[in-house]
């Protein structure tokens, strides 16, 4: 087995020990979010991360700003005053202002313009990421990855590509922070999961350079999770790119799920997930509609956060849901 991609870090940025998986406080939930334009795919995302028990831990430590030294915009400062904010407020609803006045920074956004919530949670905490890395560009690549953000929501997938010519095995590594299903033929998670795994050809064509046959050769490809993440970020594909509409169906998910069957090693103990938030999209194309969540605050009760309003229900009203995006935690 020829193996790339996965080199050991010089130094770690964020010590892992230092991570609580569950809450170091319990309260009730916390405000709303104002919708300031078009802004419920931002407030979807926010509501989420502050309700990630390991991320909220970090951020109300004041760990980040303490030692903090950037000069203008920084994504983690941010996110530190809004998720204090949010869960210390006496206010039934608060306007996320500080997040929107530097969407420009964050990604290609617009507060009167409608965005897409996996889009903005991939931008956010890439801004976090590198709000992390102030100050640490000359490190390895490694090295790099072992932020706060990579710690809570990083993992490594594997691709194992073998050549049909010779049938040598080779390895690739790769850090992800969410895992993208297509899910058209799905209609469960554990479906689009086994077919995320699955064992594929290149159908005869020869795509692949084998660097022992010295040629492009026919292969088969096989993507599994190598290293588990603590939290685990699921984007349900929705969009058609073919006639750009909406994908409607149901699919099914879990409040527990064990992802040791999609992992490398599929024998070992069980890798096991609760749910513990979760991204809804009301509408009939991608572009247009409604953003509205699910989380379960600290207190172990469920929320529905549809921007200013925050009621209490239930967890089958949270698994019956058409979800866009879900958060698993170890």
């Amino acid at each position: 087995v020829i193996g790339k991609g996965m080199t050991s870090p010089q130094k770690t940025l964020s010590p892992p020990e230092k991570i609580c998986m569950v809450w170091r406080q319990k309260r009730r939930p916390g405000a709303g979010l104002y919708n300031l334009g078009s802004t419920c795919y931002l407030n979807v995302v926010l509501q989420c991360l502050t309700y990630t028990p390991p991320l909220a831990n970090y951020l109300l430590s004041l760990q980040h700003s303490r030692f903090c030294s950037q000069e203008g915009f920084c994504m983690m400062c941010i996110m530190e005053a809004h998720v204090r904010k949010v869960l210390y407020s006496s206010a039934s609803a608060i306007r996320p202002r500080a997040v929107i006045r530097h969407l420009k920074f964050i990604g290609e956004f617009k507060p009167d313009t409608p965005g897409d919530a996996y889009e903005f949670l991939r931008c956010t905490l890439n801004a976090m990421h590198k709000a992390c890395l102030n100050g640490s560009s000359d490190l390895d690549v490694s090295s790099q990855e072992t932020t706060i953000i990579h710690e809570i929501f990083g993992g490594i997938l594997r691709s194992r590509v073998t050549c049909l010519n010779c049938k040598t095995v080779f390895d690739f590594f790769k850090v992800f922070l969410d895992v993208l299903l297509k899910i058209k033929r799905a209609s469960s998670l554990r479906t689009a999961l086994e077919d995320f795994v699955k064992l594929r050809q290149t159908d005869g064509k020869k795509i692949f350079k084998c660097s022992k046959c010295k040629k492009k050769v026919a292969a088969s490809k096989m993507v599994t999770v190598h290293q588990a993440p603590r939290v685990l970020t699921v984007c349900l594909g929705r969009a058609d790119h073919r006639s750009s509409r909406k994908l409607s169906q149901v699919v099914e998910y879990p409040e527990c799920l064990d992802l040791r069957p999609y992992m490398s090693d599929p024998a070992g103990e069980p890798v096991l997930y609760s749910l513990y938030a979760v991204v809804v999209h009301a509408g009939h194309t991608c572009l247009g509609g409604h953003f509205f969540c699910y989380t379960k605050a600290s207190n172990g009760q469920w929320y529905k956060m549809n921007d200013v309003s925050v009621d209490s229900c239930d967890i089958h009203t949270v698994l019956g849901q058409q979800a866009y995006l879900l958060f698993y935690a170890r």
